[in-house]
């Protein structure tokens, strides 16, 4: 903010306020869940609350990432979506990005009914389908945009009547949840 003039760095009101983490607690979490139930991205939202990863390393899963034997996820990428290019997938935000989860039986289960909905997803599309491996992709296997993806979350959110968060507040549900 070093380009605004002397007076607005002076004063708090020109001052970009920064948005207060927000979170779900374990009733609510559960009621977020149950309203994901049966919908096409339940296990997306399992994992976020249960790993605190980033929507766009989510989006950048691969099947290869998951070993289904010792329960481990590698997080190796992220989709983002840069101007003039579209998606694209790029290394993890930090250095530290880039690292092993363990996942507990729960969402190892929630993972393979995932992908046994994906196995019928991507037959009925026949050719339209784009075989990125993505554990989590379009309707037609090309990367998921964030913002088809948020417009699902909002709206489950709402069906459970639970407050409007940010995704990004996942990450510290998740935190929350795991400090219990």
């Amino acid at each position: 903010w070093w380009w605004l003039p002397k007076y607005c760095r002076a004063h708090q009101q020109c001052k970009a306020k920064k948005k207060e983490m927000q979170g779900l607690d374990e009733n609510q979490v559960r009621s977020f869940l149950n309203a994901a139930r049966g919908n096409r991205f339940e296990s997306l939202f399992k994992l976020a609350i249960t790993t605190g990863l980033r929507q766009g390393e989510l989006l950048g899963l691969k099947w290869g990432d998951l070993d289904w034997s010792t329960y481990q996820l590698n997080i190796q990428r992220q989709v983002q979506r840069v101007p003039g290019r579209g998606l694209v997938f790029s290394d993890p935000k930090t250095s530290a990005g880039r690292r092993m989860i363990l996942l507990g039986p729960d969402t190892i289960l929630s993972m393979k009914e995932h992908f046994k909905r994906q196995l019928i997803e991507k037959e009925f599309m026949g050719e339209k389908w784009q075989d990125n491996d993505l554990i989590f992709p379009s309707s037609i296997g090309s990367p998921l945009d964030q913002s088809n993806l948020n417009r699902h979350y909002k709206q489950l959110l709402r069906d459970a009547n639970l407050p409007n968060i940010r995704f990004h507040d996942l990450r510290h549900t998740a935190a929350s949840l795991m400090l219990k």
